[in-house]
């Protein structure tokens, strides 16, 4: 097997928040204006790497975002493009459902490179699990698309460490990404190293073992729900959440920049070198992570700490 090559991008935009509703009305050309906007304030800020999934919008997100790739030249060789498939969305009579059966995986990436106006994807996810695929099919059907040159490089998302050796079992291609719920708020994946023989440790719910598994094969951790939905950066919830936002807000305004990036650098300190995709479609907001785009994390040992408690709102064990 080869050597795994690591997405080594700090920080992705996440294009779920383009294209529209989340129904069968067509794109507007207002869509694509608002997709092009956000767009140019990610490559303002920095950030060259663009995260879709054909589910998106029922697709427009992938589609919009291939308006935009033509209407600017030169454009597509400058970026990252990466999407994710595996779900079906609950249609009439029949409900929402997993499918990462070889043929279903072929066909939706080519759909995906039609709508996003494209001959090839830098990075292919599988967006969740689903329980009655073969993980040699899939495999055989990474690897022809990997063949003919559809897809460059592969890997997964919402899957533990026992699935994803199963699958790489039966591929030579390396995964290269696990996409998880990762932030300053969803904190399971960090505290599942940390709870060990303690009582808290079976509420943690999160698969032992799991990021361990990716530094020691060199799959490279993303992060969704990285700005935890402007939980500290924004709308506060809990006492928890108003202390942590004053927090961060402290060290931002020390450290001459943006909450946004302070939450960001809390993921991106980790040793496994997270990388948050954010998923704001705010140009004012996109801006905001450009520090986190740009530079390391500017967090001491003790900060990090500082943040971390704050957020639990509890003594660590």
């Amino acid at each position: 097997m080869t050597t795994p090559e690591k997405t080594d991008h700090r920080l992705l935009f996440g294009c779920m928040g383009l294209g529209g509703g989340w129904d069968d009305a067509p794109h507007t050309a207002a869509d694509i204006d608002a997709a092009e906007n956000a767009v140019e304030a990610a490559l303002d800020s920095g950030i060259t790497a663009f995260d879709h999934a054909d589910i998106y919008r029922r697709g427009k997100s992938e589609a919009v975002f291939g308006e935009v790739l033509a209407r600017s030249a030169g454009l597509r060789e400058r970026i990252t493009l990466q999407t994710k498939c595996g779900i079906r969305l609950a249609e009439e009579g029949r409900p929402g459902l997993y499918d990462l059966r070889g043929p279903s995986i072929v066909r939706r990436v080519e759909e995906s490179l039609e709508r996003l106006r494209t001959d090839v994807l830098d990075v292919l996810l599988l967006h969740r699990p689903d329980p009655l695929a073969d993980p040699a099919d899939i495999g055989d059907a990474l690897t022809s698309l990997h063949r003919q040159g559809l897809v460059r490089r592969f890997g997964v998302s919402n899957m533990n460490s026992a699935q994803i050796a199963r699958l790489q079992a039966h591929m030579d291609l390396p995964l290269v990404a696990n996409q998880l719920e990762m932030s300053l708020h969803r904190r399971a994946w960090l505290e599942d190293g940390v709870l060990v023989n303690t009582p808290e440790s079976a509420a943690n719910g999160f698969p032992a073992g799991t990021v361990e598994h990716c530094l020691t094969h060199g799959i490279g951790l993303q992060a969704w729900g990285a700005l935890a939905q402007g939980r500290y950066t924004g709308a506060q919830r809990t006492p928890e959440e108003t202390a942590t936002a004053a927090l961060v807000t402290s060290l931002a305004e020390a450290k001459g920049t943006t909450p946004e990036a302070i939450v960001l650098w809390w993921l991106q300190r980790h040793p496994a070198r997270v990388a948050p995709v954010i998923g704001t479609s705010n140009p004012e907001r996109i801006r905001a992570c450009r520090d986190a785009a740009t530079g390391e994390p500017d967090l001491s040992h003790d900060e990090w700490y500082a943040l971390w408690v704050s957020a639990r709102g509890a003594a660590l064990p």
